[in-house]
């Protein structure tokens, strides 16, 4: 069949090229239209319950994770000249496009008794002559007691103070969020450079923002250096500016039917479908080193270009073919995954390894048929004597010393066993940001100052329309909010019930001793001041109400209660919700009240869960799904369990050095095992191909076949593996802390599979040898190679001149 192919490939190769340049011109128009991904929801399921609970809090409410957060901290905030210029950044804030709404100490709403129309008047503290220093103390002394913004708004302990900057939900999962919060983050410096105060950025919309912008940046820096990095290491290997242009060729067709296929499929560019042509560039170019070996080892023999040409792709179509249907294989299991990220990531790099396969199946032949047949320099790396002699290594440590092969390697498997017992399974919001990221700084900041900025909702739902508001509702929601601030990992929570506190110590002219939830006697006067009077509909009794109002639905049935908690880890944050479970059943008895904890952190700690799960299933499935492409390949069981013994020894090495130096089980750090199980599959099948093509031309001699097989294949081996390594080691450079593990975690397992599979492999070849020669007798050892060997060249239909 392969024959036949090779005959198809070279006889229509201009139309094929023609073909393949029309079909990338066409992906490349689609792929010009890409565009990031701004959702972190995608990561669970839609039928979850915790999704399911978050969309109904979403209608309700509007959704969470809308503000952003900016703090500075200074004693001298209320000095004239200091206090003057953060008034004009909370209004150059305020004119910002998308920004809806801020709340910071200037923008304040202070409520006045008017006896006389028996209304609350909501009216802006900081008002009048804020030049003068007298004016400001004077309104910062009121400010201080109302109780309702402090550890909202300041902490009078660490001389902190925050401005919450509301931003359109629409607009910050759109393109248009990089502009936002370029503008903010431009005015938030200009203001530090004027007072030199350091200000503090973060929340959901700058950490989101900041994610997909590294992302975007990251992905353009990668497919650069990967270009010249792979295309460095093919010169030096091939000598041939020609090997290296044809190899970057194809894998920049890769590159763009990669992203052209994440538009196609309706995706958008996420933290891993922005790795896909990374990793297009580094899963491809083993495919050109493959051929072009083989091309030139065939050529070598007898300087027949056309003949080594068919002997290229008959001998390598097939291991290709199944190098890249296990790669495939790999990644295409994440498909099969309840996570839409994961199932993205696994749809669109399955189908472009295939992708990458035809492409270099078709260009490579076709463009090298065209080409003069290659000199006596591009063939030398062929008898490198540095590889060479380490070929010569390896080979007296499988023949001579294969007790110690054994032993060292059951030594580092027991190692490795140990480490995988410290492994931590552990996500953080921030957890792929260094630590000494200004981002992840701010961050910390607003944890000590203000407990964290990770968005928690509780819905509270009485169960009937108007509860509330009723008194007995009002004093739970006030018991709760106690007990969401006594934890340590919980700010200050905002309800209804802060208001009506507010609303209450303004009916007693402002004594902050009567911030408290009102009794029965207190309602009968305050009801009527409970109306709000404002100077104007959009004014600041507007503003109040609103914001009041916004913590109940429309039917005043269920309340809200928004607490901003730290980055505690989704490992930490089931237990603390389970540890505040039966006190806050305790409070409300769920035969009245229901109560859900929702909202962006509940939904980030799901995700990071179901991610985690849905890898580790996709890993046994893709470790099934290989092991059947391997019993097809090989027809033997035996085969089967020599094939897979070299490629779980480095999987368990990496999760044990994971264990050991405290590398925790996540989303990007569990993607390596199925990444690099795809992969190291390869030089298996390439390794144990070649000796079974071997095998009857040394008369079934094993032993001169696995020394033959180690030195032929075994330099396509290595030479692959250093690519393979240079390209995962790339990620390492990552600004994210989980690409950066993917990267060295990947390459570590490449190298340790490189190791394995020319030592135990043929170790364990030379263990099984009576068995497998009499299967080899039988030729049931090569059911699936092309056997015929004596190939007419005019048969195929192409003259011996083409």
């Amino acid at each position: 069949m392969w024959q036949r192919l090779a005959g198809f490939v070279l006889k229509y190769r201009l139309l094929l090229l023609l073909l393949l340049l029309a079909g990338t011109g066409v992906m490349g128009y689609f792929a010009s239209k890409v565009q990031m991904s701004y959702d972190y929801v995608a990561t669970i399921p839609h039928d979850n319950p915790k999704f399911l609970e978050y969309q109904e809090f979403k209608q309700k409410f509007g959704g969470d994770g809308n503000v952003l957060m900016l703090a500075v901290q200074t004693d001298k905030f209320f000095q004239a000249d200091f206090f003057k210029d953060y008034v004009q950044l909370n209004k150059d804030m305020k004119n910002v496009f998308a920004v809806e709404n801020i709340m910071s100490v200037p923008m304040a709403v202070n409520l006045v008794k008017n006896d006389s129309t028996q209304k609350l008047e909501a009216n802006l503290l900081f008002k009048g002559d804020l030049t003068n220093q007298v004016v400001i103390d004077s309104l910062s002394k009121v400010f201080n007691t109302l109780l309702f913004y402090k550890g909202l708004l300041y902490n009078p302990d660490t001389h902190a103070y925050l401005m919450a900057i509301y931003v359109n939900k629409d607009v910050f999962n759109s393109p248009k969020r990089t502009a936002v919060v370029n503008e903010i983050t431009k005015l938030a410096n200009a203001f530090q450079e004027k007072q030199h105060t350091e200000v503090h950025l973060s929340g959901l919309p700058l950490i989101r923002t900041a994610m997909a912008v590294k992302v975007a940046d990251e992905l353009k820096l990668f497919l650069k250096i990967s270009f010249l990095l792979t295309g460095l290491i093919l010169f030096l290997f091939f000598r041939s500016f020609g090997a290296v242009l044809m190899s970057m060729i194809v894998v920049a067709i890769g590159v763009i039917w990669s992203v052209g296929t994440i538009v196609l499929m309706g995706y958008k560019i996420t933290l891993l479908t922005g790795l896909i042509p990374s990793l297009i560039v580094v899963i491809g170019i083993p495919n050109c080193v493959y051929f072009l070996s083989k091309y030139h080892t065939e050529y070598a023999k007898d300087a027949n270009k056309t003949r080594a040409l068919i002997h290229m792709i008959q001998r390598m179509g097939i291991v290709t073919l199944f190098t890249n249907l296990t790669a495939a294989i790999g990644f295409g299991v994440f498909c099969f995954t309840n996570s839409a990220i994961l199932k993205e990531f696994g749809v669109v790099a399955g189908l472009n390894i295939m992708f990458i396969f035809l492409i270099s199946f078709i260009f490579l032949p076709s463009v090298l048929s065209y080409l003069p047949a290659p000199k006596t320099k591009h063939t030398t790396y062929l008898d490198n004597r540095f590889f060479g002699a380490i070929l010569d290594f390896l080979t007296r440590l499988v023949f001579q010393y294969r007790s110690w092969v054994y032993a060292v390697s059951a030594v580092l498997v027991i190692l490795a066993i140990v480490g995988m017992g410290r492994l931590q399974s552990v996500g953080y919001m921030l957890d792929d940001i260094p630590h000494t990221d200004k981002l992840y700084m701010d961050l910390k900041f607003l944890e000590t100052n203000f407990k964290g900025v990770m968005p928690l909702e509780i819905a509270v739902d009485t169960k009937k329309k108007n509860g509330v508001i009723n008194l007995q509702t009002l004093n739970k929601l006030d018991e709760l909010t106690q007990l969401i601030s006594a934890q340590p990992d919980f700010g200050r929570p905002l309800s209804v019930v802060e208001g009506i506190k507010f609303a209450k110590q303004a009916y007693y002219n402002g004594d902050s001793s009567n911030f408290a939830v009102p009794n029965q006697f207190d309602l009968g006067f305050l009801a009527p001041y409970l109306r709000m009077k404002g100077t104007n509909a959009t004014g600041p009794a507007s503003t109040f109400s609103k914001l009041v109002s916004s913590f109940m639905d429309s039917t005043k049935q269920v309340a809200r209660l928004s607490v901003n908690m730290k980055d505690v880890g989704s490992q930490k944050l089931p237990i603390l919700l389970d540890s505040l479970q039966p006190k806050v059943t305790a409070i409300f008895d769920t035969a009245h009240y229901k109560v859900t904890f929702t909202g962006t952190s509940v939904i980030f700690q799901e995700g990071t869960r179901f991610i985690i799960n849905g890898l580790m299933e996709s890993i046994v499935l893709a470790f099934v799904l290989i092991m059947l492409c391997m019993l097809y390949l090989f027809r033997s069981w035996r085969m089967l369990i020599i094939s897979l013994i070299p490629n779980v020894i480095p999987l368990v090495v990496t999760a044990g050095v994971m264990g050991w130096v405290g590398v925790p089980l996540k989303p990007s750090t569990v993607l390596v095992f199925s990444v690099a199980l795809g992969i190291a599959i390869d030089v298996t099948i390439r390794f144990l191909v070649n000796f079974k093509q071997e095998l009857p031309r040394h008369d079934f001699d094993i032993s001169a076949t696995v020394k033959q097989t180690i030195h032929e294949t075994g330099l396509s081996i290595i030479y692959t593996s250093a690519i393979l390594f240079a390209g995962f080691m790339i990620f390492s450079f990552s600004g994210f802390g989980g690409t950066k593990a993917l990267g060295w975690l990947t390459s570590l397992t490449l190298v340790v599979a490189m190791i394995t599979n020319l030592t135990i492999l043929p170790a364990l070849l030379l263990w099984m040898e009576k068995a497998l020669l009499k299967k080899a007798k039988k030729k049931e050892l090569w059911k699936t190679l092309d056997e015929e060997e004596d190939i007419d060249i005019k048969e195929l239909g192409i003259s011996d001149k083409e």
